[in-house]
């Protein structure tokens, strides 16, 4: 018995090998597209084509089986066509991912991110940044106007002031440099996402779904801090938790690693901050650029 059974794993172990790679490439592959547009057009197409097939070979209708075999190869080459995003943002965040990345920022460059983060979360001026890393986002510094300026926290502090004309969008930092201000970036469209997330952390989303970099978020109504990076959202995070993240990410680990559940929740929202240098009200009452 146990020969047989040997003998059988001998001839077959291919076999086996091929249905755990398969069974595993689709489970991802049902991962990553939950929860898209292009979810519902896969299922239609898989539940037309099955039913199809069921159907011509319950009833033996040979030329609607002769028409799914000869559209076969034609539907592979449409299915590349109509997912073309969703395989584009994958194969972004395949190349993104932290063992293939070659880009990291200079320890002086995150700290003043965090500072600069940090004081726009205390006065509670909404903010949306994009750190490049690998993949280039010019086709969105296009969008906005062109800063090229050496990063500083007074600078940063006065595009998003509420009255600043540049406020509204997003900015660029590419090697420890602001590229541009006002920027437009791309909305994620994931059904699954919560709904009370505002247009600023959906497009801070979607700036990671298309490429590589990283997004914080500073909320305006709340002042709570989000990290976006490789489709997913990080909150809630202190300034201390924060500036410990954000070196992780773009320090290449040069940070003590950190549980990301420790450091922020996917779910909630912030609460009020109480703890705020300057409650907003105030600071803006007596803040002379706001007259």
């Amino acid at each position: 018995m146990m020969q047989q059974i040997l003998q059988f794993w001998i001839e077959r172990w291919r076999s086996f090998i091929e249905i755990i790679l398969l069974s595993v490439g689709i489970y991802y592959g049902y991962l990553y597209f939950r929860g898209t547009r292009g979810a519902k057009v896969l299922t239609g197409l898989a539940i037309v084509f099955l039913t199809l097939t069921l159907i011509s070979q319950l009833l033996n209708l040979v030329v609607i089986g002769w028409i799914i075999r000869s559209f076969s190869v034609f539907l592979a080459v449409a299915l590349v066509v109509i997912f073309q995003p969703e395989l584009r943002r994958g194969l972004a965040e395949l190349g993104g991912h932290p063992i293939f990345s070659l880009t990291s920022e200079k320890r002086e460059t995150v700290h003043d991110i965090a500072e600069a983060v940090t004081q726009l979360a205390n006065k509670q001026f909404g903010a949306l940044i994009a750190i490049e890393r690998d993949t280039a986002i010019r086709v969105y510094e296009e969008t906005g106007v062109t800063i090229d300026s050496h990063f500083s926290v007074e600078l940063l502090l006065t595009i998003f002031h509420p009255k600043a004309a540049l406020h509204d969008g997003g900015v660029i930092i590419r090697n420890g440099r602001i590229a541009a201000a006002a920027c437009i970036f791309p909305v994620s469209q994931r059904e699954t996402l919560d709904r009370s997330l505002g247009l600023r952390h959906r497009a801070g989303l979607g700036i990671t779904e298309e490429s590589d970099a990283i997004a914080v978020v500073v909320s305006e109504e709340t002042g709570g801090i989000s990290i976006c990076h490789r489709r997913r959202i990080e909150r809630n995070f202190t300034p201390e938790s924060f500036r410990k993240r954000i070196g992780e990410l773009l320090l290449q680990g040069a940070y003590e690693e950190t549980d990301p559940e420790q450091l922020a929740r996917e779910v909630d929202l912030p609460p009020p901050r109480d703890d705020a240098l300057v409650p907003d009200q105030e600071e803006r009452r007596n803040d002379t650029l706001a007259v």
